[in-house]
C-alpha cells in the first residue's frame, strides 16, 4: 500500500446522501478476483446511461473534474453491503481522499486498509467545500495527514480528526497484513519454539 502524507488534488463533488456500495461499484462488476481493474466501473450508473453511453451532465464526465483525487459527498457515504470492492474501485479510479460528514462503519475501516483517507467534517464545512468546488473549475485542496489539515489556495483551512492508529497505518503504508509483518520476528520465534 502506498504511504499517504500529503496530497494536493482536484475535488469532485457528489452532492448526495446515502451513497451505497452498490452505487460505488455495481454488483454486475464483482466477477473479478483481482483487486485492480474496478476503477473503470466505479459509479457506473452515475456515469453511463442504460445503453452504456456517457451521461453528459454527470460530474464524472465533466472536464473540470478530470483526474480528481479528492471526492466530497454528504452523510452516510459507503452504506449498504460491506463489499471491500468499493474502496478498491475508488482507489483504482484515482481517489485517495474522501470527505463527508459520516460513513458506514465497515466501509470507513475498509478505506484505511486500501490506502484511502476518509475524513469526517461537519455539514457546515461541507457546504463551504461544495460551494467552493462549484464556483471554481479545477478546484483543488491540499490534505496534510501529518498535520491533520485541509486547505486551498484562497484562504480556506480546517483541521480534521483521525485516530492515531489509522493515521499511523496510512503514513506508513500499512494494511492489516503489513501491521502483522512488523511482528515477523516474534512470529518466527514463536513458531520455532513450538517445534
Amino acid at each position: 500500500m502506498k504511504p499517504f502524507k500529503t496530497l494536493t488534488g482536484t475535488v469532485l463533488p457528489m452532492d448526495r446522501t446515502n451513497i451505497d456500495t452498490d452505487a460505488i461499484i455495481p454488483k454486475q462488476f464483482l466477477k473479478r478476483i483481482e483487486r485492480s481493474g474496478f476503477g473503470k466501473f466505479a459509479f457506473y450508473e452515475f456515469r453511463y446511461d442504460k445503453d452504456d453511453n456517457p451521461i453528459k451532465d454527470s460530474v464524472f464526465n465533466q472536464d473540470r473534474y478530470k483526474d480528481a483525487s479528492i471526492l466530497i459527498s454528504r452523510a452516510n457515504f459507503g452504506c449498504g453491503s460491506s463489499r471491500e470492492h468499493a474502496p478498491w474501485a475508488l482507489e483504482d479510479y484515482g481517489f485517495r481522499v474522501i470527505i463527508a460528514p459520516s460513513y458506514a462503519d465497515i466501509f470507513f475501516n475498509n478505506c484505511f486498509n486500501n490506502g484511502i483517507l476518509p475524513i469526517k467534517l461537519d455539514d457546515s464545512i461541507m457546504d463551504t467545500l461544495f460551494k467552493n468546488t462549484y464556483a471554481n473549475p479545477g478546484y483543488q485542496l491540499t490534505v496534510d495527514l501529518e498535520n491533520q489539515t485541509i486547505s486551498d489556495n484562497d484562504g480556506f483551512s480546517t483541521k480534521f480528526d483521525i485516530s492515531s492508529f489509522h493515521k499511523n497505518k496510512l503514513i506508513n503504508g500499512l494494511d492489516d497484513i503489513g501491521l502483522t509483518l512488523l511482528k515477523e520476528d516474534k512470529i518466527d520465534a514463536y513458531e520455532k519454539a513450538r517445534v
